[in-house]
Order: structure tokens, then C-alpha cells, then sequence
């Protein structure tokens, strides 16, 4: 009862918060629809962020044995938390259309496009909904809260992705506060998402006892199958972000340092 209660309170909290934000910009600035669309889906993911960043912290914190201490915190913000990745996939599309439009390409703007431009996106997100979500209450059999809390701290990236994104939209790349975002943002996403799952293997490898390289054989398929599809698209996100600073830092060309990461949304972790 508790599960179901948990997931339609985060089925209505992450869609309303997107009305409740999107509302209050057009009422206190005044801003067009689109804008307004565009700086509350930001908004949100970095809620979401937040959120699941200090889930992760208290979890990490409370856990002495990574793999038979619980926190019931663990399971609950799974199930919070699972709506929002299918609320994110409606809200990209909207971001997607907007930004079309601005262009002048509405005809562009259909969900077919959207689809096309953003697949790895929109894959990473079904992927969290269908595969992770289950093996993250149901496969670990009650084992691992410390390692699923591990996975939340992957969040910390988001907001300074999300800021990337807003300052963007503002036509600020040559400040300095977009500067110093790209920095954070670049540490944050290596140390978060990029080192994040070598860590999960070296630290279990501690706690058995066992050379690095036999996790994977003596690990569950669910935790090898997962590593194998995020990963590689952590590196691949990665790379496109250290393209995109290096464009900035050196003034090789005048393409904003966080266009590669337009296409981010850990908020992911």
C-alpha cells in the first residue's frame, strides 16, 4: 500500500511542481509560454536532483556494511522517483518543440523529431522506468541500500547541466558564471557518473575480498547488464562536454561549452 502510496505521490508531485513553476513564471515575469515551458522543466530536474542527491548522501552516511545495512529511505525514493523519468521524457518533448519554434520549424517540432534527436535520451530514460526501477526494489532482494545510494549521488551533475542549459537560453556563454558552471559541471559529471561505476566494482571488491576484475563474474547479471548500457553513455555525454570546454577555453570556435550537454537531462543520472 505504502509502494503504490509513494508512486502516485511522485506521479502528481514532479508534473505539478512543472504547472506550479511554469504558472508563477508567467504571472511574476511575464514570460512567453515557451520560455516559461523551458525554465520550469530546468527547474524541476534540479529539484529532482537535489532530492535524490541527499537521499543518496543520508543512505551513503547510515550505511556501514554496503551490503546487508538497509535505510528505508533506499526503496522509497525509487518509488518517488520512478514517475519523474516518464514526466521528463513529456517535458524534453515540450523543451524540443519550443526550441524548434524559436527556429521557426514548428513543422519540425513532432514527436517523431523529437525522437530522432533525442533517442539515447529518451532510451536512458525507458531504460531507468522498465529495467532499473525493478531491479532496484525487487533484484537486490533487500541487499545493496549502499550502493543504491551510491547511484543517487549521480544526480549531482543535473543542476549545473540544468544551468548550462538556462544560461543558454539567455544568450550568456561569455560570462564568467557559465565559465565556473562548466568547470563544476565537468567535475561533478566525471566524479558522479563517469568514476561512479568502477566504484560500485572496486568497492565490492573490498568488501569480498576479491581482485577487481572477478566482480563482474561473481556479480549479478541485472548489475552487469545495467553498467554495460549507462556507462557507456555517461562516457559518450563526457566526451562531448570536455569537446564542448575545450571549444570555450581555448576560443577555437564560438560554439557554446555546453551544447553537448543540451542534450543531458540527472538531474541521471
Amino acid at each position: 500500500m505504502m509502494a503504490l502510496v509513494l508512486f502516485t505521490v511522485g506521479s502528481v508531485f514532479f508534473p505539478g511542481l512543472f504547472l506550479v513553476f511554469k504558472l508563477s513564471l508567467r504571472h511574476m515575469m511575464g514570460w512567453s509560454d515557451g520560455d516559461t515551458t523551458v525554465l520550469s522543466a530546468r527547474l524541476v530536474s534540479s529539484v529532482q536532483a537535489v532530492m535524490a542527491a541527499s537521499a543518496g548522501l543520508i543512505i551513503v552516511s547510515s550505511c556501514t556494511d554496503v551490503m546487508d545495512d538497509r535505510h528505508w529511505l533506499t526503496d522509497a525514493y525509487v518509488l518517488l522517483a520512478t514517475p519523474y523519468f516518464a514526466y521528463d521524457i513529456y517535458a524534453m518533448f515540450l523543451c524540443h518543440r519550443h526550441k524548434l519554434q524559436v527556429k521557426g520549424h514548428e513543422e519540425a517540432g513532432t514527436v517523431v523529431s523529437f525522437l530522432r534527436r533525442e533517442v539515447l535520451m529518451v532510451l536512458h530514460h525507458v531504460f531507468m522506468v522498465t529495467f532499473c526501477s525493478p531491479a532496484s526494489l525487487l533484484w537486490r532482494q533487500g541487499k545493496g541500500d549502499y550502493f543504491q545510494g551510491v547511484l543517487f549521488l549521480a544526480e549531482l551533475s543535473t543542476p549545473f547541466v540544468c544551468l548550462g542549459k538556462v544560461l543558454i537560453q539567455y544568450k550568456k556563454q561569455e560570462t564568467l558564471l557559465h565559465k565556473i558552471n562548466g568547470v563544476l559541471m565537468m567535475v561533478t559529471f566525471f566524479c558522479c557518473r563517469v568514476v561512479l561505476f568502477p566504484y560500485l566494482y572496486y568497492t565490492y571488491s573490498r568488501h569480498a575480498s576479491m581482485p577487481l576484475y572477478t566482480v563482474p563474474l561473481v556479480a549479478p547479471w541485472q548489475c552487469n547488464m545495467g553498467v554495460a548500457l549507462l556507462w557507456p553513455l555517461q562516457l559518450y555525454w563526457f566526451t562531448l562536454i570536455l569537446k564542448g570546454a575545450l571549444r570555450l577555453f581555448t576560443k577555437h570556435s564560438n560554439t557554446p561549452p555546453h551544447r553537448a550537454a543540451v542534450k543531458l537531462n540527472e538531474g541521471g543520472s
